[in-house]
């Protein structure tokens, strides 16, 4: 099967351990409680992360995992889809609380609180990243089962809270994010719609624009494509957006073409806009965000 074909190459995957939640801090924000929470993620992790709440529901609520960007802006990560930094452009996990879904956004690794705590890695903090992938790949593991383990373990918290309906799970990202919105959902099947912004590029074209230190994975782009990830989905649902001139975008064409016929039970959106900007606009997010309530409210 290609998924474990998929499996193999990504190698070994982190342990689980108990979660041993705890909520940090709590703030009203309006239309929303944000509570700041932190959980084991591996033995002696612990990830900090954001889940906005909104006030108004009606019993258990569909879920959003919100992953941030890369930008190189590694100071930022949760708090910039939460609104509380950065680009306003890329606050989707406060605009979706404010529509009634209940966002959820954690630290990727090497991300904002989860920089080294090094004078190294503070005076050069890209480096903390090619630390990550590099003390795995010696001992045979990847860079990306670690952070697909870390998104899989934050679906495990999503799903422990009582407010969250556990069968209606969805996913957003841009850019960084953008791809692990194909990668996650082709693994963790509690997640029914994912939205993936200006993040689907074909695996022979990374020499053109530059290759994300996560997927540098040995002998992976020898054996599979992006579209055999994307295809794994099914019977989940996929939404691809993205701009018609941005490189991190310049997949999509081809990606949905070899994957829209293995789409039986789920769906697969696509939609290119004009432009070259790397960019997840007021336009983009209006059609994302009426994706996620057609397949996690509207369903």
């Amino acid at each position: 099967m290609v998924e474990s074909k998929i499996k193999d190459i990504l190698g070994k995957f982190p342990k689980k351990v108990s979660l041993e939640p705890k909520i940090i801090e709590r703030k009203d924000c309006g239309t929303y409680f944000r509570e700041k929470v932190e959980y084991n993620t591996e033995k002696g992790e612990r990830v900090k992360a954001y889940i906005l709440i909104p006030k108004r529901r009606n019993g258990k609520t569909p879920a959003i995992f919100c992953h941030h960007q890369n930008a190189f802006q590694w100071e930022l990560g949760k708090s910039e889809v939460c609104g509380i930094s950065g680009d306003p452009e890329q606050a989707y996990a406060k605009e979706l609380a404010e529509r009634g879904f209940i966002t959820f956004a954690p630290d990727a690794i090497a991300f904002e609180e989860r920089q080294q705590n090094t004078s190294f890695a503070k005076k050069y903090p890209f480096v903390a990243n090619f630390s990550e992938l590099s003390n795995r790949l010696v001992i045979g593991e990847t860079l990306l089962a670690k952070i697909l383990h870390d998104i899989f373990v934050g679906i495990d918290y999503l799903t422990i809270r009582k407010e969250v309906d556990e069968n209606k799970i969805g996913f957003i990202g841009h850019s960084y994010g953008g791809k692990m919105a194909l990668w996650a959902p082709a693994f963790d099947k509690r997640i029914k719609a994912s939205v993936s912004n200006c993040g689907c590029v074909l695996f022979k074209d990374y020499k053109k624009v530059g290759l994300p230190i996560e997927f540098t994975v040995p002998n992976m782009f020898n054996q599979i494509e992006i579209y055999d990830v994307v295809r794994q989905i099914e019977p989940n649902s996929l939404f691809l957006s993205g701009k018609s001139n941005d490189p991190l975008s310049s997949g999509m064409n081809v990606t949905y073409m070899k994957s829209k016929k293995y789409f039986k039970k789920g769906t697969l959106n696509f939609k290119m806009h004009p432009g070259k900007e790397h960019v997840f606009s007021k336009e983009m997010r209006k059609e994302a965000y009426n994706f996620l309530d057609s397949k996690l409210r509207n369903s």
